[in-house]
């Protein structure tokens, strides 16, 4: 799909945000097949990509926040249509279904970034629990994408320029993005 795209590295945004559908914390059950086609399809509520483009485009190097571990094999679609230096986060112990190191490797993300924990042990990145070598990454990133809600929720009042890629799955997300559930987004903060 990517490669038969206009624009393949918009189609992989859509692939990875797709992927996001993959998270038990939310969602028990789901069809993959059904909410990636939808998700190719739907209008996005909150599009900064043009914003986004610009960004990578200055980039030299990008630090990329998993989610959860079902969904990295979609993360690795777009990371590949990035071109660039990627450092890919992992949580530091397996909360809910988010990505550890073990599933980065089984997903084969070490084949197209650096992998790194970030320290965490929560479902979403808290800057507070991460460790040094984490924040010294974070702090030093020309492009960050943050995957998924959880680290919507630990970010969104940070002070870094972030892109958030993510569905609306609960109506707390929702209405703090000011979009209806099961929306798509791409959110810029703080350019």
């Amino acid at each position: 799909m990517v490669e038969q795209s206009d624009d393949p590295l918009l189609t992989a945004i859509r692939i990875a945000i797709a992927g996001n559908v993959i998270d038990l914390g939310i969602n028990k059950t789901f069809d993959l097949v059904k909410d990636v086609e939808k998700i190719l399809a739907q209008d996005f509520a909150i599009f900064d990509y043009d914003s986004f483009r610009q960004r990578l485009d200055g980039a030299q190097n990008v630090l990329y926040l998993g989610d959860n571990c079902g969904e990295s094999v979609f993360d690795k679609i777009l990371i590949e249509q990035i071109k660039k230096p990627v450092i890919f986060a992992v949580r530091s112990a397996p909360i809910i279904n988010d990505v550890t190191m073990e599933e980065a490797i089984e997903s084969g993300l070490d084949e197209v970034a650096n992998l790194m924990e970030s320290g965490c042990v929560a479902p979403g990145t808290i800057l507070s629990q991460c460790t040094e070598e984490f924040m010294e990454v974070y702090n030093s990133a020309d492009l960050i994408i943050s995957k998924g809600q959880g680290n919507y929720e630990g970010l969104s009042e940070a002070d870094r320029p972030i892109f958030f890629l993510l569905k609306a799955k609960c109506h707390v997300i929702a209405k703090d993005l000011g979009v209806h559930e099961g929306d798509i987004v791409l959110k810029a903060i703080h350019l």
